[in-house]
């Protein structure tokens, strides 16, 4: 059986048995008109008022994005806003802030691509810097102790708008929503604590859990605590196409637009598998090994203990370089010593919290990579193993775990997320 990877821009073709189980997001057609199914959404919101009734004129607006790793459709959802604020705000009162996180800022060629020329050319757009102290403002202690810095002209504006898009997030339960102002606006200090050592070992800490999770709750309580306008989240299907659309009030925006992702995007199975290849879920999501975790964790999910994960993922970007991530996954002789390195950790450092998901998954299941970016000595030193045929590896690994091996397929990676019924059902 041929099943084709979503890996880079054009993705991957690989040849699997027949009996393998093949987990895929539902499909579901993209809206015809997204501009309107963007409009209703500043129009007729989830909860609260239109849009247009919660600005007056001469106020300041900031609007936060997704950076570059993620498939926002910015260039249609960022023009719905500014049309919506037409004749309400000025042009040069509005500033739109990419929400990076830890992540580099985008270029300016990357930018054009993400929003389009039309939106470079006549608004201000910001990367954020989570290490420009200048450039951040306290905003008191919010959720379970995390202190809280967020971009000043954020923190600053009349007006505060999110935008972002939902799926699964394998430790944040769900994208989007208050993520877009922590960790998107955030210090790196107020990112440190919400992604530490002790919150993403919490088993609630996981693919579509929003309340319980510790990291969700610390993110919505930084959220309501310092202040959102209005918020617009989409829906997107494996084309990466707008298929829904909600704005509002946050936190009921938020719930209502996890409840339509959480359907076509979580998936029961009824066992666990010897081997499972993942992607993770192609341009611009897998760019580089720091995001190829998320696919990674979607395998672990539904691979057994011992079993094998092979993970397709380009990683034009490398680790990437920027930020600790290589150096702390390279920093221990095994996963296990990584876990036990991180654990003993009276503070933690950037990136740790990627390195603690893949040294847990590592220190439990072989993971073999296929990627253009990086060497197999690049990878040996991520204590990650390098196939240049995923179908070879795929029939090696099952051969290797018996005549009666299961073999699980997630051709689009996280953008669907396979979990055991008895898991949910307890």
């Amino acid at each position: 059986m041929r099943v084709r990877l979503a890996y880079g821009e054009h993705g991957l073709g690989i040849e699997v048995p027949e009996t393998a189980t093949v987990v895929a997001p539902v499909h579901r057609s993209g809206a015809r008109d997204p501009s309107a199914v963007l409009r209703t959404a500043l129009r007729e919101p989830v909860a609260g008022p239109p849009l247009r009734e919660r600005v007056r004129p001469g106020q300041t607006v900031a609007i936060s994005a997704c950076d570059g790793t993620r498939p926002q459709p910015r260039h249609l959802m960022i023009p719905a806003l500014l049309a919506e604020l037409d004749g309400i705000v000025r042009t040069e009162d509005v500033v739109i802030l990419v929400a990076t996180g830890t992540h580099r800022g985008n270029t300016d060629a990357e930018l054009r691509r993400m929003f389009g020329d039309a939106v470079v050319d006549t608004v201000r757009i910001v990367n954020h810097d989570a290490t420009d102290r200048a450039g951040l403002t306290w905003m008191g202690t919010h959720g379970a102790g995390v202190p809280v810095w967020l971009n000043s002209e954020w923190a600053a504006a009349d007006v505060r708008i999110t935008t972002g898009f939902v799926e699964p997030h394998f430790f944040a339960g769900f994208s989007g929503g208050p993520k877009l102002v922590a960790p998107g606006l955030a210090a790196l200090e107020t990112v440190l604590v919400l992604h530490d050592a002790a919150r993403i070992a919490d088993t609630r800490a996981t693919w579509g859990v929003t309340h319980g999770n510790p990291v969700h709750d610390d993110v919505r309580a930084i959220a309501a605590g310092t202040g959102v306008t209005f918020a617009l989240d989409v829906v997107l299907n494996r084309g990466q196409e707008i298929v829904a659309a909600f704005g509002g009030d946050l936190p009921a925006m938020h719930a209502a637009a996890t409840a339509e992702a959480a359907r076509t995007a979580m998936r029961p199975v009824g066992t666990r598998y010897d081997v499972v290849v993942t992607t993770n879920s192609g341009f611009p999501l897998d760019q580089n090994l720091y995001q190829a975790v998320k696919g990674m964790s979607a395998a672990y999910q539904v691979v057994r203990p011992g079993g094998t994960i092979i993970c397709a993922a380009e990683c034009r970007d490398g680790f990437p370089d920027h930020g600790s991530y290589r150096e702390v996954l390279s920093s221990a002789p095994s996963p296990q010593a990584l876990l036990d390195a991180i654990g003993a950790r009276a503070e933690t450092v950037p990136d740790q919290w990627q390195v603690q998901i893949q040294a847990a998954i590592l220190a439990r299941c072989r993971v073999v990579m296929h990627t253009d970016g990086l060497s197999a000595a690049d990878l040996a030193a991520a204590h990650l193993e390098q196939t240049g045929d995923v179908s070879a590896a795929v029939a090696g690994a099952l051969a290797a775990a018996g005549p009666a091996a299961r073999l699980c397929v997630l051709p689009e990676g996280p953008q669907t997320i396979p979990y055991l019924r008895e898991a949910i059902a307890s």
